[in-house]
């Protein structure tokens, strides 16, 4: 192992960043942040949605992270432990982090290693539900040495140990303020999740969730010349196409995060002359989840969407792979994407020793197929076009995503598609705030899953899918004991897949990690768990007086908005 984890796949940022001039805290003035996904938390523990990742890590931080060329950096740790400087044990069964000396909770209190075993306790109690279980896969304890030094000891012997506080979706949390806020408590700490204390670059000075964050430099910021920006606004809600013309048409804001447009849409903007667009390739993939469980409102609240009740349609899995079959990904990327998106038929699209080529039959549209297969598993074609089973049911699929451009096109063509098979689907698009929210009494966030299928984008962290993958194994879906957090969308559970990660877990050679990710991906695809639809680029957008950016598709795209200065 290395300090820096190479990276295996290449991120090809658009544009030039300028250097940065001398300066001190504050002296660029105000920058304006819009996401049109607006921000509903501002604790990435209770959330799966990206847009609170980003929005809290302006805030929060972990011990180390990826930086944009996908090499692990330390952040408020000293430096990355490895074998070689003592930091991970010869057997591969700890890992000790030293925090780097003097830092500052923005309040003024000190940051101690209690804080960082207080998180792991906070993300791994038995009567909460985190959104970032999988981080402490394998986890047994936090041991504190000193108040700069932890011990994470693993269950398991850990090559890659570096999952718990990495990266922007486990940051560390001042103890003091999340104190009584353990297990069910959690989602109730309504003061601690809209203003966390944190050591970010950046404090919460007004919250309204759903809505708009003002925030002001942290005087307590471990480096005095930094944050550049003395103030912040991110503003939430609107859509990609307002988000992209405020920064390249009328110059209202400086950064727009995720601009999911048509291609032509975009480079129309960028003529306006007021900013640019910033992409990169990382791991981001469109997808169709499928929904394993029943999520029928007819079933009891504690049943509804559990793995009490098996789906009455999707838990056959020649339904499943059908769906999949009828779709044209090719013309899906041309609407859609362009040079922003490639076809894939995986949920690990990169780096590419981890993508497989076992899957690539979904690259051509096989309607006939697909036709062959409800055939097969049942289902004959009634008087109106739509297939119906020996019991009379009819094949009606329940199809949700976020209100979105680009997802509602891709809606209307998967629609037609699955109507060719014989198969109706009922469309709905929720408002992105509150579908990749986390409020568990919300019916309409995208944990819950009240529908058969629903489509939206998601992505890991870093250069390994040990995390993202650990995601699918049993016990990680959402559930009402959970506060509906989790990870595994579609509550998918296996044994076999469990016990392959587990042996993922404890391989060291990059060579063995690959060929495991892939077979593990491919346990996925092949039972149609995940219908993967676009290999997607990000594409940002910034100020053409906005310095100091460095797209990130490896970590939160604000990793660094420290750095960021007014350029004129």
């Amino acid at each position: 192992m290395k300090s820096r984890m190479a990276l295996f796949g290449a991120a090809a940022t658009l544009a030039l960043m300028p250097l940065a001039a001398a300066a001190e805290r504050g002296d660029s003035g105000h920058l304006n942040i819009i996401y049109w996904q607006a921000p509903s938390i501002m604790n990435p523990y209770l959330s799966g949605g990206t847009k609170d990742v980003e929005a809290s890590s302006i805030v929060l931080e972990p011990l180390a992270r990826y930086n944009q060329d996908g090499e692990l950096v330390a952040w408020l740790a000293e430096e990355i432990p490895t074998v070689e400087n003592g930091g991970v044990a010869e057997d591969l069964m700890s890992i000790t982090w030293t925090l780097r000396e003097g830092l500052l909770w923005s309040d003024g209190t000190a940051v101690t290693s209690a804080d960082v075993a207080f998180t792991a306790e906070y993300c791994m109690h038995p009567e909460g539900g985190c959104a970032q279980a999988s981080f402490f896969n394998d986890v047994d304890n936090v041991e504190v040495v000193d108040d700069r030094t932890v011990i994470v000891h693993f269950t398991v012997p850990k090559p890659v140990p570096y999952l718990p506080f990495v990266t922007a979706q486990s940051p560390v949390l001042q103890a003091a303020q999340f104190a009584d806020c353990l297990g069910a408590r959690a989602p109730e700490c309504t003061e601690a999740n809209f203003y966390p204390i944190g050591t970010g670059g950046f404090r919460v000075v007004d919250f309204r969730p759903n809505d708009v964050i003002q925030m002001e430099a942290n005087p307590n910021y471990r480096d005095p010349m930094l944050p550049h920006f003395a103030t912040l606004t991110l503003k939430g809600g609107g859509d990609a196409a307002s988000a992209g013309r405020a920064v390249m048409e009328t110059g209202e804001m400086d950064y727009a995060w995720n601009l999911q447009l048509a291609p032509d849409v975009i480079d129309t903007m960028a003529q306006g002359g007021r900013g640019m667009p910033v992409s990169a390739f990382g791991t981001l993939v469109e997808r169709i989840e499928v929904n394993l469980t029943d999520p029928s409102p007819d079933l009891a609240p504690e049943v509804r969407s559990t793995l009490e009740a098996p789906h009455p349609v999707l838990s056959d899995i020649r339904v499943r792979q059908a769906l999949s079959m009828a779709i044209d990904r090719e013309l899906l990327v041309e609407v859609g994407y362009g040079q922003a998106g490639q076809v894939t038929c995986n949920l690990v699209p990169a780096p590419p020793a981890f993508a497989s080529d076992a899957n690539d039959a979904c690259m051509v549209q096989d309607l006939d197929g697909a036709r062959a297969l409800l055939d097969e598993a049942g289902w004959t074609v009634g008087g109106d076009g739509i297939r119906v089973n020996a019991d009379g049911r009819r094949l009606v699929l329940d199809y949700q995503t976020s209100t979105n451009a680009v997802r509602q096109d891709f809606q209307a063509l998967i629609q037609q598609w699955w109507r060719e098979i014989g198969v109706e689907a009922n469309l709905r698009n929720i408002n992105s705030s509150v579908f990749f929210g986390g409020d568990p009494g919300s019916p309409d966030t995208f944990q819950k899953f009240y529908a058969d299928v629903e489509m939206y984008a998601n992505n890991f962290n870093g250069t390994d899918p040990e995390q993202y993958l650990g995601a699918y194994r049993c016990g990680r879906e959402p559930r009402p004991s959970t506060q509906w957090q989790g990870e595994n969308i579609n509550r998918y559970c296996d044994p076999a897949y469990d016990e392959l990660h587990l042996q993922l877990a404890q391989t060291a050679s990059i060579d063995e990690r690959a060929r495991i990710a892939r077979e593990l991906n491919d346990m996925l695809m092949q039972n149609f768990v995940i219908i993967p639809l676009v290999h997607r680029g990000r594409v940002d957008a910034h100020s053409t007086t906005l310095g100091g950016v460095a797209l990130n598709t490896w970590d939160s795209g604000l990793w660094n908005i420290a750095d960021w200065y007014r350029t004129e």
